[in-house]
């Protein structure tokens, strides 16, 4: 166990963070607890006060029963008449069903008249279960002006910390992706397909994705970017489609066809396919050098 007196105020918070992504809830009490003891001692205690109870009461009650129901009847029966009804049960929460939660989702996209809209939209947006587990909403970020955006699949555990796309080590990879070519994350809009971190790091189904589809659909659309990079196998598949995997979809260009315009895209790996396996480092780097030559021609 550690202790909290020998931990730095970084150290402490390093600490926290972990344990809230590893999705701990409860911190244990100073003192161990013995709940089955005190659950027998409860047990216990009404088991006695029953026994006390019934013990007092059948004399009282065999004397009084009669008289009681003789009397109290005409007053029983104002009282089942005035009785107030009995306080509704609260109906579990109902699941929006997918058809409709997309076409919330599409409507809201298509109300946003610029991306500060957007994230309001987002952000109001109920329909994505994702949102009920993450800690932030995750949106587009960066520069509209050079016409370059990057999409990934999703957030991760320091995105969803830090509010950002792309932060921490993956984050930190990116920046050297970019850096090679000439760019950086403060001249490029980053964003995900998703918005929301879905819990430990797994893939979004395919019923997440339909529902965010219009959110990221309509970020490219306000943003008119001139190029757009696509990162990782998730990422490729939802813009492209079929079942390839990224080795098969990176370093080609397509025309994509949105919001009323064409934009040239390229795939390539995910900055978490270069830290688990170095080796595909230089299918990166050939993907990020012709997207150099494409967006300097």
């Amino acid at each position: 166990m550690i202790s909290a007196d020998t931990l730095s105020p970084g150290q402490l918070a390093a600490l926290l963070a972990f344990h809230a992504d590893a999705g701990v809830e409860w911190l244990m009490e100073e003192e161990p607890v013995d709940r089955f003891a005190e659950f027998e001692a409860m047990k216990a205690a009404r088991s006695e006060q029953r026994q006390q109870a019934g013990a007092s009461q059948p004399a009282a009650r065999s004397e009084a029963a009669p008289a009681t129901r003789q009397q109290a009847s005409p007053a029983a029966n104002q009282a089942r008449e005035t009785r107030a009804p009995a306080p509704a049960v609260n109906a579990p929460a109902v699941a929006i069903p997918d058809a409709q939660a997309v076409k919330e989702a599409q409507f809201a996209a298509d109300s946003a008249r610029s991306l500060a809209e957007l994230r309001l939209a987002m952000e109001g947006f109920v329909g994505c279960n994702l949102r009920n587990s993450a800690r932030n909403l995750v949106f587009a970020e960066g520069d509209t002006s050079n016409g370059v955006m990057i999409v990934g699949p999703m957030p991760y555990a320091d995105d969803d910390r830090d509010g950002q796309p792309f932060s921490g080590r993956l984050g930190d990879m990116l920046n050297r992706m970019l850096a090679g070519i000439g760019l950086s994350r403060e001249n490029v809009l980053l964003s995900n397909v998703v918005p929301w971190r879905p819990p430990g790091n797994r893939v979004p189904t395919a019923r997440e994705a339909d529902i965010c589809r219009p959110f990221i659909e309509r970020q490219v659309a306000l943003a008119e970017p001139k190029h757009l990079l696509l990162l990782g196998n998730f990422t490729a598949r939802f813009f492209f489609g079929g079942s390839d995997t990224i080795h098969q979809l990176r370093g080609e260009w397509r025309d994509l066809q949105m919001g009323g315009h064409t934009v040239p895209t390229l795939a390539t790996l995910h900055p978490q396919d270069l830290v688990s396996a170095p080796i595909n480092k230089r299918f990166a780097w050939q993907d990020m050098l012709a997207f150099k030559a494409r967006i300097s021609g």
